[in-house]
């Protein structure tokens, strides 16, 4: 039985290691701006996790993982005394589609990745989570130890921000 248990537990810890491993480095290179920090982030994460017993985490698996990122992700960063954030360029599938609309396409999303840039760490942060790993707002709050409405205002405000500076830029 013992074994059973064990290669239901390793088929898990895999699954979750396919499904997190590219978002999560992702996020710690945002935190950590450096690509090869981020790997060691993330594998310290998951190293984490095959310390956890899964019945522990009751199905929160993704906000568990984030929180461990971020957590992990800052305290390299205050280890290191820098912050260097790595400028995100998201990837756009072509497709069938026009060249014409997937340049259009990439230049305001990077438009909008560089306006992100400039809102507060915990604006962005909240945005990040929200968008870019699909994270509720109760998931947030769980991975920034901030409440529900604080992630709501966070989110607004930031929003907000970027929609009049969209505004502006016409």
């Amino acid at each position: 039985m013992a074994e059973v248990e064990q290669a239901k537990r390793l088929t898990w810890i895999r699954s979750v290691l396919a499904q997190y491993e590219g978002p999560l480095t992702g996020y710690a290179a945002r935190i950590t701006g450096d690509a090869d920090s981020a790997r060691d982030v993330v594998q310290e994460v998951f190293l984490r996790l095959c310390r956890q017993e899964q019945a522990e985490l009751n199905g929160r698996i993704a906000p568990w993982l984030y929180a461990v990122c971020r957590n992990h992700a800052l305290d390299v960063v205050r280890k290191n005394g820098r912050v260097n954030p790595l400028g995100e360029t998201e990837r756009i599938d072509a497709g069938d589609r026009d060249p014409a609309t997937v340049v259009e396409t990439r230049e305001g999303t990077g438009r909008i990745a560089e306006m992100l840039t400039r809102l507060p760490d915990n604006q962005q942060d909240v945005i990040r989570l929200r968008f870019q790993h699909g994270l509720s707002y109760k998931e947030i709050a769980e991975v920034t130890k901030l409440s529900v409405s604080n992630v709501g205002y966070l989110m607004h405000t930031g929003l907000k921000a970027l929609r009049e500076e969209l505004e502006v830029q016409g």
